[in-house]
Parts: C-alpha cells; sequence; structure tokens
C-alpha cells in the first residue's frame, strides 16, 4: 500500500542516467530508519549490508546499493510539500481501513513540537529546526507534521496545521500547556462556531 503511495511522488531528477527509483529508496530508507538509521551513511550502511535481501525483497533492479552523496543528493532536491501531502493520504487510507475511530468520526489528537537534533548548524547560523506533529491516539498514526517557522511559535502553527487536516469538530486535543491562553481558546470557540 504505501509502495503505492510513493509512486505519486514526483521525481525532480532528469529520466537519464537514473540508476534508483524514487519509490524503492524511499521505501527502503523508511525500513533502515525503522531499523535505527539516524543519517544518510546509516541508511546507506543498511542498504549495502542488506542489498541482497532487499533486492530480492522488492524486486529491485539496482546493480549496487546506493552511496551515502547519492542519497544525500536524492533526498536534498526532494519536494517536502509532496512528500508531506502523500504521508497525509496515506495516513488517512490507514485510519480508514482500521476503522478505529467511533461511530461520529471524532477522535483523540496529541499536539507537540519537537527540535530536530542535529539540525543546529553554527558555520551557516542556522537554528534548530522545530516540527510539529499531529498525533492521532485512536488509531496510533501520525497524520501530520510540520515546521514551525523561525520567527514563530507552536500556538499559530498548531490552528493552521489543525485547520489544513480538517479534523472533525468534538475531537478531543491535548497540547503543551503554552496554548491554555485566553487569546487562543476564544480564536478556537470561535473558530468551532463558525
Amino acid at each position: 500500500m504505501l509502495e503505492e503511495y510513493l509512486s505519486a511522488l514526483p521525481d525532480h531528477r532528469r529520466g537519464q542516467g537514473r540508476r534508483y527509483q524514487l519509490k524503492e529508496i524511499l521505501l527502503v530508507s523508511i525500513l533502515a530508519i525503522l531499523s535505527g538509521a539516524d543519517s544518510y551513511r546509516d541508511i546507506a550502511g543498511f542498504m549495502r549490508l542488506r542489498f541482497e535481501i532487499l533486492k530480492k525483497f522488492f524486486a529491485i533492479t539496482w546493480k549496487k546499493a546506493p552511496s551515502k552523496s547519492v542519497l544525500s543528493d536524492i533526498y536534498g532536491r526532494m519536494n517536502k510539500e509532496s512528500l508531506e501531502a502523500i504521508f497525509r493520504c496515506y495516513s488517512k487510507d490507514l485510519a480508514k481501513n482500521q476503522e478505529q475511530l467511533d461511530k461520529k468520526g471524532v477522535g483523540a489528537y496529541a499536539i507537540d513540537g519537537k527540535s530536530l537534533r542535529g539540525s543546529f548548524d553554527h558555520l551557516k547560523d542556522q537554528p534548530m529546526i522545530h516540527l510539529l506533529s499531529v498525533f492521532c491516539t485512536t488509531n496510533d498514526l501520525i497524520i501530520g507534521h510540520v515546521e514551525i517557522p523561525e520567527k514563530s511559535n507552536e500556538i499559530p502553527t498548531a490552528q493552521g496545521l489543525i485547520k489544513e487536516l480538517g479534523l472533525p469538530a468534538g475531537s478531543v486535543y491535548t497540547l503543551d500547556a503554552l496554548h491554555c491562553q485566553k487569546k487562543h481558546l476564544q480564536r478556537l470557540r470561535k473558530s468551532k462556531e463558525s
């Protein structure tokens, strides 16, 4: 099922010299990350060590596993908005298939922001990257995440993400204490009424 969604991701590379299919790279990368890989080097090592097994199981036609620099180039040029949209669709379909939401279709959502380890760069004067994720506790799925803009915080980002995902009214949300501000609660009430 995931492979079908990854096939829909537009490939930024030119047709000639394309040794590795994008959907295969992403699928195997996800397996590597689930196995504990947390860098390009780790993902490339996973692919190299399990190359014959992956080739056989997924019918991959690669002559050799991609190097760290090839993976870095592929990931660096990928359209992150398209990838996020594909994963959101995939999560929605998984939720529908599991039928774990109640009859009204409402659920419980945990919304939290995290800083990405290793994303700070002194040389480029780049601050840490902060992501805000929405986790559906009803069916144990992350249904969306978005990068928090540098000169903003979780509050407006969370409000935008709730609207963007079209989460059902009447759902239960858990958020950090910083979201418990009077102005924020008033805005939420007004958006529910309209």
